[in-house]
């Protein structure tokens, strides 16, 4: 029992690095939370929720194995239940601080790779959605919905993620839930007063709005978001807009004005304010500019085999000396990594199924396990950085089983580097039959009758 009792106290030396104890007790005196000194007290609850969650998220009932003392699964689970979702989620913030300015000024700033830990002196963050699915309740299912294809009975209900990252440490600064028919764009205005002045936001094409680029541009946040293949973007140099055509006309035209050209497939335009969007109210939406400035450019994705794909990008970085259109290519290209932050999160983690029965426990498991990644990515970037390589080439899931396995005090090794192969392109198939068993179509209960009957005229 003392070997796995040691990773317990591993995970509290490692964390208490950028959480100590105090910042628990006072993320909970700050949530107006009162409690009495017991075996599970909050500290104690949230070391044996990061060890769960980072051991797969375990079964309650096996955690006393991995705590190395007795732990009943009911104390642990009423525990959790008493710790405010407003600590957890005060924790991720304040850890993932810590942790994003101790490693960054390790790291340094670079010129123009955002693997050196800035990028032009901008610290980027991306944001991208997601989602994850939860236990068939019905607080769940009133709370987050399922999808409509589904049938009553036969379907999980389906939480929207939206997440933040550091794109150089691969660091989770908050991770939101919402309603799974909610529109990403609708809700990334709660994530801006985490962004400062000089920051730089990257995101595909939900987040590409006049309403959201004006927004960030008011908080002196620079955007780059990829633009919706729907919106017509015309390179031609002093190309006319639709408003200066006949009503006949204009149709495929460009609604951009042009101000000026900086070379091949890369202008200046201004996007002019026009029908509001459902999700911002009046007075914010009078609050906004009539006109901004965006540089609009576009860059090629040769594939070997297949057709060569375009990529649009609209963003606020406008000098092309400070600038280059070929490194803010490249910036958004690094966007990409948010799908493999998501699938450590959901496939190596286990994130993918939750496991809490109720709404306020399903956003503390989510803390938990935001708690857990950035944990294993501090460890990660701590290990790029000895290793001159940048961290998104070491290995998620070697860091995790070291952490699991490491004793207190001992010195991170070199751990696993993953090969750099840019370009690689392989078909979304799996080989792997995982598993044959018929789909639910109808509910359960509808299904034991018919069995029950069949047996019954047999």
């Amino acid at each position: 029992m003392a070997s796995v009792s040691r990773t317990l106290e591993r995970i509290k030396q490692d964390l208490r690095r950028f959480l100590p104890d105090a910042s628990v007790t006072d993320a909970c005196r700050g949530a107006g939370h009162e409690w009495r000194e017991r075996k599970l007290g909050p500290v104690a609850t949230v070391h044996l929720f990061v060890l769960q969650v980072l051991s797969f998220n375990t079964a309650m009932t096996h955690l006393r194995h991995l705590a190395g003392h007795a732990l009943s699964a009911g104390a642990y689970c009423r525990a959790r239940m008493r710790l405010p979702l407003a600590v957890l989620q005060q924790l991720l913030r304040d850890s993932s601080s810590a942790m994003r300015e101790a490693l960054a000024s390790r790291a340094g700033a670079g010129v123009g790779r955002v693997g050196a830990g800035l990028w032009h002196g901008l610290r980027a963050c991306l944001v991208d959605a997601s989602s994850t699915i939860t236990p068939d309740v019905p607080e769940l299912q009133k709370a987050f919905g399922q999808p409509k294809g589904c049938k009553e009975g036969c379907g999980f209900p389906v939480p929207k993620l939206l997440g933040l990252f550091d794109a150089f440490t691969g660091l989770v600064i908050e991770l939101l839930a919402f309603p799974l028919y909610t529109h990403e764009q609708s809700k990334v205005w709660r994530l801006h007063p985490l962004l400062g002045a000089g920051d730089l936001l990257v995101g595909d094409c939900g987040f590409c709005s006049f309403a959201h680029l004006a927004m960030l541009w008011g908080r002196g946040v620079y955007a780059c978001f990829r633009i919706h293949q729907r919106q017509i973007v015309d390179f031609r140099p002093h190309r006319r807009d639709r408003g200066r055509f006949p009503k006949g006309r204009r149709k495929g035209r460009p609604t951009s004005v042009f101000v000026r050209r900086l070379g091949k497939r890369d202008h200046v335009v201004r996007w002019r304010k026009q029908n509001r969007p459902k999700w911002i109210s009046d007075e914010q939406w009078e609050a906004l500019p009539d006109t901004l400035e965006l540089r609009e450019l576009r860059y090629a994705i040769p594939r070997r085999g297949q057709r060569t794909r375009c990529v649009t990008i609209a963003t606020t970085l406008l000098d092309p000396v400070l600038y280059p259109g070929d490194e803010v290519a490249e910036l958004y290209h690094v966007r990409w990594r948010v799908e493999t932050h998501f699938a450590q999160l959901k496939t190596t983690l286990k994130m993918r199924k939750l496991k809490s029965k109720t709404e306020d426990g399903v956003r503390k498991e989510l803390a938990a396990y935001c708690l857990v990644y950035n944990l294993v990515h501090a460890v990660m970037t701590e290990a790029a950085l000895r290793q001159d390589v940048t961290p998104d080439r070491i290995g998620f899931l070697d860091a995790v089983r070291w952490l699991l396995s490491a004793t207190p005090g001992e010195q991170l090794p070199a751990l696993l580097v993953n090969p750099q192969r840019p370009g690689r392109h392989e078909p979304r198939v799996v080989k792997d039959r995982e598993d044959t068993y018929t789909k639910m179509t109808r509910p359960r209960a509808e299904l034991r009758k018919a069995l029950k009957n069949k047996a019954l005229t047999a």
